[in-house]
């Protein structure tokens, strides 16, 4: 199935939570830079139950562009329940995830398309970036290398950065993906757990310009290791072949 005219080559999610003060700006510039490049993009922004005025931060720019979407969760239901929401929504083969708080840059994600052929699914179905210049703080750079090496020794994923909010990653293959809350910080883990292939590539991430942190040092670290025995139970009951259901198609349903 060949990319129809009214069908897009890439979707670029953004989920967002509280972000009224950056959100209008985070999505005219990823606009602007990717739609340069590819100007088959459409632009999918889940507010996840923000009480901020997220949404109405963006009704001028979606006045503007059409190819610019709006879905709003009723409350709050986490990041991977904002992705999985934009994911049955997207229309495109691939799509490319990237964080509301302006930390992202949207250029990066034209490095990552690099790595694919945006009208085709093959065995390398995700790209996901690798923080170089963390900006974030020591304090969540140790906490962070620790959740790393701990998750990647008994995953064995070799992922130097699965929390990286950049990620470009086939639709159907996250779909496939068993879900629970945190499935965003494991997608490298089950993109080869279902017989698929990866890259990391270097991105750039850049200091808050506004608005605070969803998530402490302390509170991710108590999730992410329950998070991390109910994976390693999952891998071991979950044995689905995705990778023939999608190795070699062009195209996909869409939504």
């Amino acid at each position: 199935m060949t990319v129809s005219a009214d069908r897009p080559r890439l979707t670029t999610l953004i989920p967002a939570l509280n972000e009224a003060e950056s959100i209008e700006s985070v999505v005219r510039e990823a606009r602007d830079v990717i739609t340069a490049a590819i100007p088959e993009t459409e632009f999918l922004v889940i507010d996840d139950g923000s009480t901020d005025g997220t949404a109405e931060a963006l009704a001028g720019l979606m006045a503007e562009d059409s190819r610019i979407r709006l879905i709003r969760h009723p409350k709050r239901s986490g990041k991977s329940a904002a992705l999985r929401t934009g994911m049955i929504a997207a229309r495109s083969i691939w799509v490319a995830t990237m964080d509301g708080d302006g930390q992202d840059d949207p250029r990066s994600i034209l490095d990552m398309v690099a790595e694919i052929d945006l009208d085709v699914t093959g065995e390398r179905a995700l790209v996901a970036g690798w923080r170089q210049n963390r900006t974030d703080g020591n304090s969540r750079k140790f906490a962070s290398r620790f959740a790393n090496g701990l998750r990647s020794s008994l995953l064995n994923d070799s992922c130097p950065d699965t929390a990286c909010g950049l990620k470009l990653v086939v639709r159907d293959l996250f779909l496939a993906m068993p879900f629970f809350d945190a499935l965003h910080r494991y997608i490298p883990a089950f993109t080869v757990h279902l017989g698929f292939s990866y890259v990391s590539v270097p991105v750039v991430n850049r200091a808050r310009s506004a608005g605070q942190s969803k998530y402490t040092n302390i509170g991710r670290a108590a999730a992410g290791l329950f998070d991390l025995m109910g994976v390693v139970w999952l891998m071991r009951r979950t044995h689905v072949p995705a990778s023939e259901l999608l190795l070699g198609r062009k195209g996909g349903d869409g939504a």
